[in-house]
């Protein structure tokens, strides 16, 4: 009896250490928050998208660009929605590859939020990124 409770007992460290639901749920719940935000970005409404920005993401976009989070975001120049190809999860964070942009992802308790986009990768040097937070 011992072995299955410190069997059922690490089952649910691990769960706990690595976030709920497993790695495929990770993986399309950041895939799926990809697409809305690439999809409130060229709707009439893109409050939606700062919505889905990280707040520290939101912030710096703001204090950078000196304009409401709305209009900094439409001004952007963000790549338009193009379908995800790789989704990696590392723990809370997550990068999703779509065919025209690569954005990394943080886990809160309301799901993924959006830490950068708009990010090209360079070879031995970080992402660069038109939209990130700090």
């Amino acid at each position: 009896m011992r072995g299955v409770r410190t069997g059922a007992l690490a089952a649910a460290l691990l769960a706990a250490l690595t976030g709920c639901g497993g790695v495929q749920e990770r993986e399309g719940a950041a895939a799926d928050a990809v697409l809305r935000f690439q999809e409130s970005l060229h709707g009439p409404d893109t409050r939606r998208g700062c919505a889905q920005l990280a707040p520290g993401t939101r912030d710096e976009l703001e204090q950078t660009t000196e304009l409401p989070c709305a209009r900094a975001l439409s001004d952007a120049g963000l790549p338009t929605a193009a379908d995800v190809r790789t989704v990696d999860v590392y723990g809370r964070q997550a990068r999703v590859v779509t065919a025209r942009d690569t954005l990394f992802l943080s886990s809160f308790p309301g799901g993924w939020k959006i830490t950068a986009a708009g990010c090209t990768e360079r070879p031995e040097m970080p992402y660069q990124c038109l939209v990130k937070g700090g």
